[in-house]
């Protein structure tokens, strides 16, 4: 079960799709002591499962019992149609307030369902080459340490903004993992390559870098519309401009992004109507129409409601930029929504 294997395994990966592997042991108790400080800080938000499973998430032999090794893997996210200078195409799109921002990540095909049938597939390959053996895999889901094992088997270094950055690669890039009872050799960690730039936590629309490599969610954009599940705080409304899921700015003003590389597998282009669109167009969505243009989007998972209530806080950082009759009458619409949320929303969008 030695190097040999791993160099199969990348191999096989490599085929799959994910763009580099490595393999982490079980023993992260080093992180315990910073995992636990953060939770007690409250930073976590409303992210309970967090909580619950407290320093669980540091002890993968204690998640998955047998573990031994947990094989990591990344892949590259950016659609192969990404243009050149991607950065400050996005950017840009922050100086047309009646238009909705999407995080890149979520304008393809949601990718837990993308990852999550690689590492099976790459799973099943280990299996019919060593005989049957106790694995789990997971992508973003349960309480795993994910950017901690990506960093301990050489995937990059958690960069100032918590994210995983790779020279070659950026930060465009999701990761994933398998739990294994397997002994495998390690890979190696890389080193810090951040210096003495700030430039992720000096862009941050609402301060949620409150120092080098800690992160308060309660202030995250991408929380806020994504994880966040009642009223977003007064206070924070402004700064989420219109970003109406997730928040990408700390990756974009990044240097290391300009090495982000793209992604030729069809589940990461584009989806039609998520891009580019008119505030009031999203606003005018109906459940139905909802659930039916986020069909295998990461968006759906948030539901009708509290994407009315993103749309909404943006459509009131938009009429603040310049008053607009067709704003204030698409919001007007759904002032007696059945929702106590959507009505809150918009009425402070309206005022």
């Amino acid at each position: 079960m030695g190097p040999q294997l791993v160099r199969q395994i990348r191999e096989w990966a490599v085929e799959l799709g994910f763009s580099q592997i490595g393999i982490a042991g079980v023993d992260l108790s080093s992180a315990e002591a910073g995992l636990a400080a953060w939770l007690s800080n409250g930073f976590h938000g409303e992210m309970a499962y967090m909580q619950t499973h407290g320093l669980k998430r540091a002890r993968p032999a204690e998640l998955v019992p047998g573990t031994v090794s947990v094989i990591t893997v990344r892949m590259d996210y950016l659609s192969d149609a990404t243009p050149e200078g991607w950065q400050a195409v996005e950017f840009d799109r922050l100086n047309r307030p009646e238009e909705g921002i999407v995080s890149l990540y979520a304008r393809g095909r949601d990718y837990h369902k993308v990852l999550r049938a690689r590492l099976q597939k790459l799973s099943d390959r280990i299996s019919a080459e060593v005989g049957p053996f106790g694995y789990r895999v997971f992508t973003d889901s349960a309480p795993v340490l994910e950017a901690e094992l990506a960093a301990r088997s050489g995937q990059g270094w958690r960069g100032k903004h918590t994210l995983v950055l790779n020279r070659e690669a950026g930060s465009m890039f999701f990761l994933g993992e398998i739990y294994v009872d397997l002994a495998l050799p390690a890979s190696e960690p890389t080193s810090d390559h951040c210096g003495s730039c700030s430039a992720c936590i000096e862009v941050c629309p609402a301060q949620a870098i409150i120092a080098p490599y800690r992160l308060d969610a309660r202030r995250c954009i991408s929380y806020l519309t994504i994880e966040h599940a009642g009223s977003i705080p007064e206070d924070l409304r402004p700064l989420i401009g219109n970003r109406i899921y997730g928040c990408d700015d700390c990756q974009l003003i990044c240097p290391w992004n300009k090495f982000a590389r793209r992604n030729a597998l069809p589940d990461f282009d584009e989806r039609t109507g998520l891009t580019g669109r008119q505030l009031v167009e999203l606003f005018a969505w109906t459940e139905a129409d909802f659930l039916t243009r986020t069909e295998g989007s990461p968006i759906r998972r948030i539901g009708h409601e509290r994407w009315l209530r993103n749309v909404a806080v943006a459509m009131g950082n938009a009429l603040r930029s310049h008053d607009d009759a067709v704003l204030r009458a698409a919001l007007q619409a759904r002032a007696d929504h059945p929702s106590d949320l959507v009505r809150e929303h918009v009425a402070w969008a309206l005022s």
